[in-house]
Parts: structure tokens; sequence; C-alpha cells
């Protein structure tokens, strides 16, 4: 059986996944079991395979668009009813 490590990547990802487990709430298990890995043939680590990556990344992103949204549609309801 073969041992490996898990690049430098890949453990900042987990770290990722731990963080955003905790804003949204949700288990870390669910995100953990969706991560995708691929052996780096250069450096022979476990590193993210970068379909996975490119997916990851663009959630985040629409993530943080729609949170911004709401903060924005938040602050100008705030601001119509007076409210600080």
């Amino acid at each position: 059986m073969e041992k490996f490590k898990m690049s430098d990547n890949a453990i900042g990802h987990i770290a990722q996944l731990l963080q955003l487990a905790i804003l949204t709430g949700t288990d870390i298990i669910d995100h953990l079991r969706m991560a995708q890995m691929t052996v780096n043939s250069t450096t022979g680590t476990l590193d993210l395979h970068p379909d996975y990556s490119e997916s990851f990344n663009d959630n985040i992103s629409r993530m943080m668009e729609e949170a911004s949204v709401l903060a924005d549609e938040t602050s100008e309801l705030k601001d119509s009813e007076g409210g600080e």
C-alpha cells in the first residue's frame, strides 16, 4: 500500500474548509467528503485536483457576492426605516 503526504496547498485547503464550516454552521465532514485530491507527479504529494479547486473558488466567490448583496440590502432597509 502506498503512502502519501499532503501538499501545503492541500493542508491549507483543509484549513479553509474548517473556516467555511464554522462560518456557515455546516459539518466539516461534509466539506471534506467533497474535496478531490490527485497525486502531484512532480512532488509525489496529494494536492487539490485542478477542477475541484476551480469549482471551490468559484463557489466561494459566489457566496461572497451574495453576502455583499445581502449586507447592502440590510443596510438600505435599516436606512429606510431610520435605524442605525
